[in-house]
């Protein structure tokens, strides 16, 4: 795997740089007080660039009319299954990017990151999960405990893969749909905050679909901004799911985003029926979008496989 940063400015290479330095920070605090054997072993293995910084083409524009911002997708290699538990080890990282992005400002480029042990990746490399061998082919290595290489990737037959992409289909799409429906009815009822989180599960679900049919494989996390950006990376049409040149409606994706706690959790969390309304015709227009994408990617699986024989 390769490790060079020199196709990106050197402010970008020092911020990566940065970044790394923040990680390892925060997992030597998460496991400092650690007893057990298993824990105190606990290693990252590798950090990996992944995304647009890594094979090129980012966007780096926060201050035009439309603010697009291509963020760093890291994917993060522990030595063990045990410490990919996001609350318990990831928490306080995650919060701390995110301040020293939105509030110190001492990173001038958001982060996301993703965390599975090696023997996950080399698992997902083994049957062919597209998502790990387009981090395999095209990631850069921000770091490395010593110079292994991941498994050697295996790419699924056509039919199965069809196989798969369709029972991945099949799954999340019609979950999707009943979270949307029942959102509907509980805005109806007037229950404003049920229908908040509703919409976000429906959302959630509609990008884990999209992402499960033509990766397969969806990251396991519940903020939409991070699985928007993967989904739309994927296919660009589903930008077309959340304007964001009008500060308003990018206000309107953050609350939808925070509806997952803040809806179910906070009294201060406040909704109206007209911004529920529009956030409905947002979610619908997205369902019908990877809807779209899906059915298209199953037929282009189909068609591999028929000519397979």
């Amino acid at each position: 795997m390769r490790s060079d940063l020199d196709h990106l400015p050197p402010q970008k290479q020092r911020e990566l740089e940065r970044v790394v330095r923040i990680i390892f920070e925060e997992f030597d605090d998460a496991l400092a007080l650690a007893t057990q054997g298993w824990k105190r072993k606990g290693r990252i293995a590798k950090i990996i660039l992944y995304g647009s910084y890594a094979r090129g083409g980012w966007v780096d524009e926060p201050h035009t009319a439309k603010g697009y911002q291509s963020d760093y997708d890291l994917l993060v290699i522990v030595n063990d299954q045990r410490l990919t538990d996001r609350v318990e080890y990831w928490s306080k990282l995650d919060d701390r990017l995110i301040r020293e992005y939105g509030v110190a400002k001492s990173l001038r480029t958001p982060v996301n990151f993703i965390v599975h042990s090696l023997d996950e990746v080399n698992r997902g490399l083994a049957e062919g999960r597209y998502f790990f061998i387009d981090v395999a082919g095209d990631g850069i290595a921000l770091y490395q405990a010593d110079d292994s290489e991941l498994a050697e990737p295996q790419p699924r037959t056509p039919h199965a893969a069809l196989e798969m992409a369709q029972e991945y289909f099949d799954e999340w799409f019609p979950s999707a749909a009943e979270f949307f429906e029942t959102a509907q009815f509980a805005l109806q009822r007037g229950w404003s905050k049920k229908a908040a989180f509703l919409f976000h599960q429906a959302t959630e679900s509609y990008y884990h679909c999209a992402l499960l049919v033509c990766s397969f494989y969806t990251p396991h996390v519940h903020n939409l901004a991070f699985l928007r950006t993967q989904a739309e990376r994927l296919d660009a049409r589903l930008v077309e799911a959340w304007p964001r040149e009008d500060r308003g409606d990018r206000a309107m994706f953050e609350k939808l985003k925070e509806a997952y706690v803040k809806a179910r959790y906070s009294k201060h969390y406040r909704i109206t029926a007209e911004e529920l309304g529009w956030l409905g015709s947002r979610v619908e227009l997205l369902a019908s979008i990877v809807e779209t994408v899906c059915r298209e990617r199953l037929a282009a699986l189909a068609d591999t496989a028929r000519s397979a024989g």
